[in-house]
C-alpha cells in the first residue's frame, strides 16, 4: 500500500512549475474574468474557456468574506410593514436610542466579517445626513434631527473591525409619490455635475464628475457621492431589483452608478449587477451544484441591467453551450434571522433557531457562495436578545467545527494542509485520486475542499472522499462541483487513511485546500405537524433540500439516544416536560418541543400556534377552481397541494363554513410554492354567523411573497365571532390572475 500511495502522490503532487511548463505546452488558456466565446468554438473549447474563468481580486475578496450581515432599518421598524409606501411621515420613525456597537460586538461574535446597512429602502426614506432631501433621519426627533445612523455604525464597524457595505434602493416610493418628486417626472437629460454643490455643506472629497443624466439619476448620484465619500471605505453596494412602483418609464443610468463607484471605492463589489448575483430567493435555499461561471447572451460588463437568476441549473455543461459571454459571478444566499426582513414585535416574530442558521451557513458558504444574513434592530435601537443569542451561538458552532483541521499533521501533499491559498495541488489529468494519512484515526462527519480558482478557476465537475475501513476503501460522501469551497456532510465515521477522487472535471484540478472537521452530532431540529385526523405529532423535521445536518436518516451510524420534550401552554420545555410518545389530541394554543440527548446535549426549541380544528370544515363557495386543485386541499393538513382558481379577471374568494361558532382571532395563509403562481398579496377577511350577513375583519397585504413564499399571518383588530369565513383577494403578486391556497389556519 505504500508503493501504491508514493505512486498516486507522485502523479498528483505536479508543482505549480509542472503547471506552467503544461501552459507552455499550449495544453491551458490564460485566465480571464470574463470569455467571449467565438462562433468558430467547439463545444469542447467553450468548456475549456470556461475552465479559465476567474473571478476579480474584488470578487475573491467578497468571496473569502464568506459570512456576512445585513441590517434593514426605518420606518417598517416601527410600522411593522415589510414595504413601506413612500407617504409615511418621517416622525413615524421614533427612535430614542441607537447602540451600534451592540450591533458589531453581536456580529463579531457570530463570525461575521461584513455589514450592508439599508441607508434607503424603497419608501425613499434616508438614515444619513443627506444634502439632497429632508425626507429622511433629518426630519426626526432622533437627536433633534442631528442623528446619522450610517455615520455610527461605520464608527462601530471600525472599531470591530468590520468592513462597511451600502444598500441604496434604486426604487423610490417618496420620489413617485410626492407631488415634487424626481422619480419618473419626465425631465430631460442634460449634463449635470455629480457631486451638485450645496451652500454650507463642502465635500471633503474634491473630485467631481460630468454625466449625461435626468433629475432622479443625477439625485441617485449625489446620495451615491455622500454615501462612498463621506463613511467609507465602502467595501459593496447593494443594488436591489425589486420595484414595487414605477413611474414615467424612469431609467436607471447604471453605467454612470458604475463610473462612480469605481472611481470613489475601488474595493467595492458591486451587487445585483456584474460583480454579485442574486441567488433566487429568500428562504436561505441553496442549489446543490453552484457554479460561478454564468453564461451570458452580450458582454456582461455593457448590460445595464442584470437579470435575476432563479433557475436549478445556472453553469452545466448544458447551461454553457450557446453562450456568447462566460463571466465569474458568485452567488449571494440571502436570507434573514427572522420572519420578514423588518422588526415587528418580540412575541410572534419567530426568530431562526442556531442550528437552522448553521446548517445554512455550510451549504452557503461550503455551497460555493457567499451567506448574507439579516439582522434587523428592533425599535429600541438594538438587535433583539434572542437574535443575540443565536448569533453567539453559532459563533461558537462554526469556530468550534471549523477551527482546527484534523488533518492539518496528515502524510500526504504538503500544499493541502499548508494554510497557504497561494500554494496548490495540481493533479496530472482531469480524474484521479489522492491518498492522505493522519498521525492516528480521527473520528469526522465534514470535509472542506477548495479549488484554486483565483488562479486556476473551477474545474470539478464531481468528486467523492472515502475512507480505509476494515482493509478496504468506502465511499463515505459524493457530490459535485468545488468552487471556492465545499463542504461535504455524512455520518460520522472514525478512521486514519483518507482518499479524495476527482470523478469528473472540465481541465487539471487544482486544489488549495483540504480539511476534515467534526461537527457535534446534536439532537435533531424538530417539526411540529396536525394530521387531518386533529392529532398533532412531533418528529425529526425534513428537510427540503437533500441533505442531512444530523445523521437523521443515514445509515448504521444513526442512534435514536434522544428523547423529545414538549408542552402545550407556551412555556419552554425542559427535561422536565411531558414526553412525547406520540401524536395527541389536545388542542392547545401553542406547542413547543425540544430534543434532549441522553448526554444532556439539548436541540432547538421549536414551536407553533395551533388553530381550530379542521375536522368539521367545508367550502361553502369558490369564485372557481381547477379541476385538478379543489377548495378542500386548501385545509388539508398538507402544504403540498393546493386550491387554484381558473384564470381570469373576475374576484377570486372562498367562503368556508367552520362547523361551528368560534371567536376568531387570527388566520395564516400558506401560498404554494411549486410554481411562485397566485399569491395572494392584499385581501379581506370577512366574518358570518349565518353566511349572509358579513362584518369585515380586516384588510391585509402581505409583501415579497414572490421571493420569500412562507406563511404569512394576519391577526385582526378586534376579535370578530362567527361561523362562516370568507377571503376575498384584491390583489395578487406578480400581477397574476389566479389565486392560490396550499394551506389556511384560523386562529
Amino acid at each position: 500500500m505504500k508503493k501504491h500511495f508514493a505512486v498516486i502522490a507522485l502523479l498528483g503532487l505536479w508543482s505549480q512549475a509542472s503547471y506552467a511548463q503544461n501552459l507552455l505546452k499550449g495544453n491551458s488558456l490564460p485566465i480571464k474574468n470574463t470569455y467571449q466565446i467565438l462562433a468558430s468554438d467547439s463545444p469542447e473549447e467553450l468548456i475549456r474557456k470556461a475552465a479559465h474563468v476567474v473571478p476579480t481580486k474584488n470578487q475573491y475578496d467578497a468571496l473569502k468574506d464568506e459570512f456576512i450581515s445585513f441590517i434593514h432599518f426605518g420606518p417598517n421598524t416601527f410600522t411593522r410593514m415589510e414595504w413601506g409606501n413612500g407617504k409615511e411621515d418621517p416622525r413615524i420613525f421614533d427612535l430614542k436610542n441607537l447602540d451600534t456597537d451592540q450591533w458589531c460586538a453581536s456580529m463579531k461574535a457570530a463570525g461575521m466579517t461584513k455589514v450592508i446597512f439599508t441607508a434607503k429602502h424603497h419608501d425613499g426614506f434616508v438614515l444619513w445626513q443627506s444634502r439632497y432631501t429632508d425626507h429622511g433621519i433629518m426630519s426626526t426627533g432622533f437627536m433633534e434631527g442631528k442623528g446619522d445612523i450610517m455615520k455610527e455604525l461605520a464608527t462601530s464597524c471600525r472599531k470591530y473591525g468590520l468592513k462597511l457595505g451600502v444598500y441604496l434602493s434604486p426604487a423610490d416610493l417618496y420620489q413617485i409619490e410626492n407631488e415634487k418628486g424626481l422619480y419618473g417626472n419626465l425631465s430631460s437629460y442634460t449634463t449635470r455635475t455629480i457631486p451638485r454643490k450645496v451652500e454650507g455643506r463642502p465635500f471633503a472629497n474634491k473630485t467631481s464628475f460630468q454625466f449625461e443624466v435626468d433629475d432622479y439619476n443625477e439625485y441617485f448620484l449625489n446620495q451615491l457621492f455622500e454615501l462612498l465619500t463621506e463613511y467609507g471605505p465602502i467595501h459593496e453596494v447593494w443594488f436591489d431589483g425589486a420595484h414595487p412602483k414605477t413611474k414615467g418609464g424612469q431609467k436607471y443610468n447604471y453605467p454612470a452608478w458604475r463610473e462612480l463607484i469605481h472611481k470613489l471605492a475601488p474595493e467595492a463589489i458591486v451587487f445585483g449587477k456584474e460583480d454579485l448575483r442574486w441567488c433566487g430567493n429568500e428562504a436561505g435555499a441553496t442549489r446543490s451544484t453552484e457554479w460561478n461561471i454564468i453564461p451570458f447572451d452580450s458582454d456582461p460588463h455593457q448590460l445595464a441591467n442584470h437579470k435575476d437568476l432563479t433557475g436549478k441549473d445556472l453553469g452545466s455543461r448544458e447551461k454553457l453551450q450557446g453562450a456568447k459571454f462566460l463571466h465569474y459571478q458568485p452567488a449571494e444566499t440571502n436570507t434573514s434571522i427572522r420572519e420578514g426582513w423588518f422588526y415587528r414585535d418580540d412575541t410572534y416574530q419567530k426568530v431562526r433557531s442556531t442550528d437552522d442558521v448553521f446548517d445554512i451557513y455550510e451549504r452557503s458558504v461550503g455551497g460555493n457562495s457567499i451567506f448574507l444574513l439579516n439582522i434587523p434592530p428592533n425599535s429600541e435601537g438594538r438587535f433583539s436578545p434572542e437574535d443575540v443569542r443565536v448569533l453567539k451561538e453559532i459563533g461558537d458552532r462554526i469556530s468550534k467545527t471549523y477551527g482546527k483541521n484534523l488533518l492539518s499533521l496528515s502524510k500526504g501533499p504538503k500544499e493541502l494542509f499548508d494554510d497557504d491559498p497561494k500554494s496548490s495541488f495540481v493533479f496530472s489529468s482531469q480524474t484521479g485520486e489522492v491518498e492522505f494519512t493522519a498521525k492516528k484515526p480521527i473520528t469526522i462527519n465534514r470535509f472542506m475542499l477548495q479549488e484554486a480558482i483565483q488562479t486556476n478557476g473551477e474545474r470539478i465537475e464531481k468528486h467523492a472522499i472515502d475512507v480505509w475501513l476494515d482493509g478496504k476503501w468506502e465511499e463515505i460522501a459524493v457530490s459535485t462541483n468545488v468552487g471556492y469551497k465545499r463542504i461535504l456532510r455524512f455520518p460520522e465515521v472514525t478512521a486514519q487513511k483518507f482518499r479524495l477522487r476527482i470523478l469528473e472535471s472540465r481541465s487539471l484540478p487544482v486544489i488549495s485546500s483540504l480539511g476534515a472537521y467534526y461537527a457535534v452530532n446534536r439532537p435533531p431540529q424538530l417539526q411540529i405537524n396536525r394530521g387531518t385526523d386533529g392529532k398533532i405529532s412531533i418528529t425529526a423535521k425534513k428537510h427540503e433540500f437533500g441533505w442531512k445536518p444530523h445523521g437523521q436518516d443515514a445509515s448504521k451510524n444513526l442512534k435514536a439516544d434522544y428523547q423529545i420534550f414538549y408542552t402545550v401552554d407556551g412555556t419552554e420545555p425542559t427535561s422536565k416536560s411531558l414526553v412525547y410518545e406520540g401524536g395527541f389530541s389536545s388542542t392547545p394554543k401553542i406547542v413547543k418541543a425540544i430534543a434532549i440527548a441522553k448526554d444532556g446535549l439539548k436541540g432547538a426549541v421549536v414551536e407553533k400556534e395551533i388553530g381550530f380544528s379542521k375536522a368539521d370544515w367545508s367550502v361553502v363557495e369558490l369564485s372557481s377552481f381547477e379541476e385538478k386543485h379543489p377548495g378542500n386541499l386548501m385545509f388539508d393538513e398538507d402544504e403540498k397541494s393546493f386550491w387554484r382558481s381558473r384564470g381570469g379577471k373576475e374576484g377570486h374568494f372562498v367562503v368556508l363554513d367552520l362547523g361551528k361558532m368560534m371567536d376568531i382571532k387570527a388566520f395564516s395563509y400558506m401560498p404554494q410554492t411549486q410554481n411562485g403562481k397566485g399569491m395572494m398579496a392584499k385581501g379581506n377577511i370577512l366574518v358570518s354567523e349565518d353566511g349572509k350577513n358579513w362584518v369585515k375583519g380586516g384588510s391585509f397585504e402581505f409583501g415579497n411573497l414572490i421571493n420569500d413564499p412562507s406563511r404569512r399571518m394576519y391577526r385582526l383588530e378586534n376579535v370578530v365571532r362567527g361561523r362562516f369565513v370568507k377571503l376575498e383577494a384584491t390583489e395578487i403578486a406578480g400581477g397574476d390572475d389566479s389565486l392560490s391556497i396550499a394551506e389556511l389556519d384560523i386562529f
